[in-house]
């Protein structure tokens, strides 16, 4: 039997962190709940969602992308704990802990897209990247500009 996407122990811990800073915003004010609490539940609520996303997604590199959004998520929700600690709305102690926590969430989050980028491998063992060559700089001096830009022919074609 496969497992479900509410069985991954990522998500568990992600849904454990969000709900646990619900729990205190909810208990905010109505100024530091509408500018910094909605944003903070906002990204960690996000955490979990692109987990379970990149769960229900077939495709390896959409899977992983929607991970990648995750990981993203948890920095932006220690974004807000830093402006929490800041502005005195959480003690230090509580935001260490949430930091630690998502800190651990992260390491999870790469271990799971490691794992991931092994099955694909393992799926796939003959997938190549596809890399286009790298386009040659050319530096174009003022003086070469040509002043019109775009002659009035170039113009008129761009309207028929």
């Amino acid at each position: 039997m496969s497992a479900t996407f509410e069985d991954l122990r990522v998500l568990k811990s992600a849904e454990e962190i969000a709900d646990s800073i619900w729990k205190f915003v909810v208990q905010w004010g109505e100024f530091a709940k509408d500018v910094v609490g909605k944003q903070m539940a906002r990204s960690a609520d996000s955490v979990g969602a692109n987990i379970a996303e990149s769960f229900g997604r077939f495709n390896f590199g959409e899977k992983l992308q929607f991970l990648y959004y995750s990981r993203g998520s948890i920095f932006e929700t220690k974004y807000w704990l830093n402006r929490t600690r800041v502005r005195g709305l959480l003690d230090s102690k509580e935001i260490d802990e949430y930091v630690s926590r998502l800190t651990d969430l992260a390491r999870q989050l790469n271990t799971f897209a490691n794992s991931l980028k092994t099955v694909r491998a393992e799926q796939n063992p003959k997938r190549s990247a596809v890399r286009e060559t790298q386009a040659e700089y050319v530096a174009i001096h003022p003086e070469e500009i040509p002043d019109p830009l775009f002659s009035e022919d170039d113009l008129n074609w761009l309207n028929t």
